[in-house]
């Protein structure tokens, strides 16, 4: 059935309903679960709290002192909490099951709840240009997620949430797990050798998975207690140089680092810093893979697998994509002069598995969370439409379909 969903948000709202729809045990359970994760002191709690931003900020503003100093993200997370709890109210009760299914879902393991407020900022943002909405994916069990109606004309929207690890051959996850595991030995390697020194590795066809990081320390600490310089093998090559870098000093502070390393090695370097506080000493690392990040063809193929098992054909397609675990110059690259985005998304649009889709949109977290431009799209959203759909000049959906670059 179509659903009002509520004004944006103008003053704190309790969270205590969100809570309720979560299941109050299992909320407090996850909360008490990402506090532990996400302790700091290491890159693998950085991430945790991270890619937890959404869950943790909620369990902030759980707090009603929190309530009084709501920044624009917080207030736009608000309003989405409170646009679930809208929503379960108004679907039946299989609909209610699905929904607190889909919740569970996103408060176990590696989950998050960024797929289910995606679907509700798409809602939001379809409300906003003036559609009205049906959720039948969650009402009705239907393949694409929601069917949104304007002036007479319908489209299907299919929300899909793509990983940018998909696309990297290094995932940054078991990135930060090598660097958190050979820390201790880097600052006791230091301590014994006073300097600055800089591990450059080249990872052919990347690395992946619990064995082969395994062996990559066993490696690196070999090359490190043998004092050689190199090390080369089919999985990684490694090469420990003294840390010299164009206009750095001997006394800059290793804080100041990571930016001089990265523009040296470029966006798609996994970089770190190990420090040796009683003798200054410096240990960086820089990791590129043997090929290029692949994050718009992971979009892509994403977006080919939901446009053939998701859209029934009974009317136009939108896919709504959202972007997750990126930073902010993933975001603006993958936007930028090259644009990656922009050529792989309309590369699909012309291929068979697009027949059904009239228009892709891409978000992200930035966007979610109300970043100003340029790390967030200045509409709200990336959107590019397939000018060979029937419904491609529809003037009903174009406030959903015209493309935005």
């Amino acid at each position: 059935m179509p659903m009002a969903f509520a004004e944006p948000l103008t003053e704190s709202p309790d969270l205590d309903a969100f809570f309720a729809l979560c299941g109050e045990g299992r909320w407090q359970e996850r909360v008490a679960e990402l506090g532990l994760r996400a302790q700091p002191g290491s890159l693998s709690g950085r991430a945790a709290q991270q890619r937890h931003a959404l869950e943790l900020a909620l369990s902030r503003l759980g707090d009603r002192r929190a309530m009084a100093r709501l920044g624009l993200a917080e207030r736009r997370l608000c309003a989405l909490a409170r646009d679930a709890v809208a929503l379960a109210e108004t679907l039946p009760e299989a609909g209610q099951t699905r929904l607190r299914a889909q919740i569970l879902a996103g408060l176990t393991g590696e989950a998050t709840l960024i797929p289910l407020f995606h679907l509700l900022r798409t809602a939001s943002l379809l409300r906003a240009r003036g559609f009205t909405l049906r959720f039948d994916g969650l009402a009705e069990a239907a393949p694409y997620d929601l069917l949104a109606e304007r002036a007479g004309a319908q489209a299907e929207v299919v929300c899909e949430t793509v990983s940018a690890e998909e696309g990297r051959p290094v995932h940054r996850g078991d990135w930060w797990a090598l660097v958190d595991a050979i820390n201790p030995e880097l600052q006791t390697w230091l301590a014994a050798h006073p300097g600055r020194y800089l591990l450059k590795m080249t990872l052919p066809e990347g690395i992946s998975g619990p064995d082969q990081l395994a062996e990559l320390q066993r490696r690196i600490t070999a090359l490190l207690a043998a004092e050689k310089r190199q090390d080369a093998g089919a999985q990684a090559v490694l090469k420990l140089d003294p840390l010299m870098l164009a206009g750095a000093q001997a006394q800059d502070r290793p804080g100041g680092l990571p930016a001089r390393l990265r523009a040296l090695f470029g966006p798609e370097a996994h970089l770190a810093v190990t420090t040796e506080k009683d003798s200054g000493s410096v240990f960086a690392m820089a990791a590129r893979a043997g090929r290029e990040n692949e994050i718009a063809a992971a979009v892509c193929r994403r977006a080919g697998l939901a446009a053939e098992r998701r859209l029934t054909g009974e009317h136009p397609g939108i896919l709504a994509i959202f972007l997750d675990d990126l930073d902010r110059l993933d975001w603006r690259a993958l936007r930028g002069e090259q644009l990656e985005l922009e050529g792989g998304v309309r590369r699909f649009l012309t291929t068979p598995a697009a027949r059904r889709v009239v228009a892709v949109s891409c978000a992200s977290r930035f966007e979610m969370f109300g970043a100003p431009p340029p790390d967030a799209a200045p509409d709200g959203e990336l959107r590019f439409r397939n000018p060979s759909h029937a419904a491609a000049k529809l003037p009903a959906l174009a406030p959903a379909i015209l493309s935005s670059v």
